[in-house]
């Protein structure tokens, strides 16, 4: 961690200069928001791939295909689908993270130039209780495959009723339990031992996709009927000419998925030696291994329907049907696919949100404790089985908090920024007593058009126009563009 007695150099263009800390207000920083010293930029862009492979390879993430061969697509367009929309989201996420390896700072920090200090914590927190919910769905994700070890190894003995209000088993419980302790040691250890769990644990994790892959073709005689069925938007299928309508609401859900790191990529970025190794590293380990995955889920699941006569897509209940020792290798792999997965996307970035609310009580590690605790608290047995309508609702959010990042970083500052006013409560990023309305008045604006759709998806409303929920099916586009737009305005108007 940086020392914060002996202060940090970084100027407007990221060189070597004092951060004179006695001019800093000791409310608005500890040591884990200071900006990071030479020292501890030791990512590479190998690092950086190997982050998101570490993140890429999980349950969730094999089972985006199944929701899209669900809904009626081909796996090729399930692919392809999940392959534009890594493509996307790659955009702001490495146009966001220029400013964590440029300066050093975490998002929390960043927001502040658009939000002000105070403002900023707003949607600091609602990037943390997004992340939260995922903490919570990855961690029950883990515990349910160390159930299924233990369970079969010990011949059934934790199978049992669910208990009342839980809705869960004992042993259910107490295995989430046991993962949810795992996550908290990492927590303890801080962001480098994330670093060193992600950098080996990724070759690990793309041999055993590759492993079951060559499993499942062996087996199978061949991947099976699934990958040679058509879409159900074909000539004569069932949704002929249906496919536009399935895919944008879907595209937007993909985008989704990780619409959540590409506000906070600069609590990783900042670790990165250069904007090469950010923008390679990035570029390198998100759209390929995301697609690579799709078509592994795709392929090995079209297996499952020869070796099994059904299709079986989740791989917790896969790894139990192929038995043998398989089975504990398999759920070993996938137990540290989503212990990769969950500290890399879901501990830091609420950690570093829940800091920010008050930076001099909260450091980096007692923020990932809160996280933990808001994990369980969310019942992430019940969340899971609305994955889809979740993402798409909370990308309504993040599209417009995006749009505001992108639009003052590029558009209004140029990229440049005093990195000490970041912490100062009267500095030129304060506005009114350290909130700036513009971005606050542009993050509500961004949110209204897709409110309608949003309060019809959840059940709040009978329903909504068709061209209100039009507009929710571009929810992420949506909120970005009209949020961006908005701040610029808004700027001119309110901060001359």
């Amino acid at each position: 961690m940086t020392d914060i007695t002996s202060g940090y150099t970084t100027s407007r263009d990221s060189e070597p200069g004092q951060l004179d800390l006695a001019g800093l207000d000791p409310e608005l920083y500890n040591e884990d928001q200071l900006p990071t010293t030479a020292a501890e930029r030791t990512w590479n862009w190998l690092s950086i791939s190997a982050l998101w492979v570490g993140m890429v390879v999980c349950i969730p993430t094999y089972l985006l295909a199944s929701y899209l061969i669900g809904a009626g697509m081909s796996w090729d367009q399930a692919v392809m689908t999940i392959l534009a929309a890594n493509a996307i989201v790659l955009i702001p996420m490495v146009l966001v993270g220029h400013a964590g390896t440029k300066y050093g700072i975490p998002f929390p920090v960043l927001l502040r130039s658009s939000f002000g200090p105070a403002g900023a914590k707003i949607p600091a927190v609602a990037r943390g209780i997004v992340a939260c919910g995922w903490f919570g769905i990855q961690t029950w994700v883990g515990g349910s495959a160390i159930f299924v070890i233990v369970n079969k190894l010990s011949g059934g003995a934790l199978a049992g009723e669910a208990l009342p209000f839980l809705g869960i088993s004992l042993g259910e419980f107490v295995c989430f339990l046991a993962f949810w302790g795992l996550h908290l040691y990492f927590i303890k250890n801080g962001t480098e031992s994330i670093r060193w769990l992600e950098t080996y644990a990724a070759p690990f994790l793309l041999a055993m996709g590759l492993a079951l892959l060559a499993w499942a073709y062996s087996a199978a005689g061949g991947f099976g009927e699934m990958l040679s069925t058509p879409s159900a938007f074909d000539p004569g299928q069932p949704k002929e000419g249906q496919f536009w309508a399935v895919f944008w609401p879907s595209l937007t859900g993909m985008i989704g998925y990780w619409a959540t790191l590409a506000l906070n990529i600069p609590d990783f970025t900042r670790h990165a030696r250069s904007q090469k190794d950010q923008l390679v590293g990035q570029m390198v380990g998100l759209p390929i291994p995301m697609a690579l995955f799709a078509f592994i889920a795709s392929a090995v699941t079209s297996a499952t329907v020869v070796i099994f006569g059904e299709a079986i897509w989740d791989p917790v209940q896969l790894s139990e049907r192929m038995g043998g020792s398989a089975v504990i290798i398999a759920l070993f792999a996938l137990i540290v696919a989503t212990l990769t997965t969950n500290l890399a996307a879901n501990v830091v970035a609420p950690a570093h949100g829940f800091a920010n609310l008050a930076p001099s009580k909260i450091n980096l590690k007692r923020g990932g404790y809160i996280t933990a605790a808001i994990g369980i608290a969310m019942f992430p047995w019940i969340l899971v089985n609305h994955i889809v309508g979740w993402l798409i609702a909370y990308s309504a959010l993040l599209g417009p908090i995006a749009g505001v990042m992108l639009a003052d970083y590029y558009l209004l500052r140029k990229t440049r920024l005093e990195v000490a006013d970041l912490f100062k409560s009267n500095g030129i990023y304060s506005g009114q007593n350290g909130t700036n309305w513009a971005g606050i008045l542009a993050l509500v604006i961004g949110i209204l058009p897709n409110l309608p759709g949003f309060l019809a998806g959840v059940g709040l409303t009978d329903g909504t126009s068709a061209f209100f929920a039009t507009i929710y099916t571009y929810a992420w586009f949506v909120g970005l563009f009209v949020a961006g737009a908005a701040y610029l305005l808004l700027s001119k108007m309110m901060n001359k």
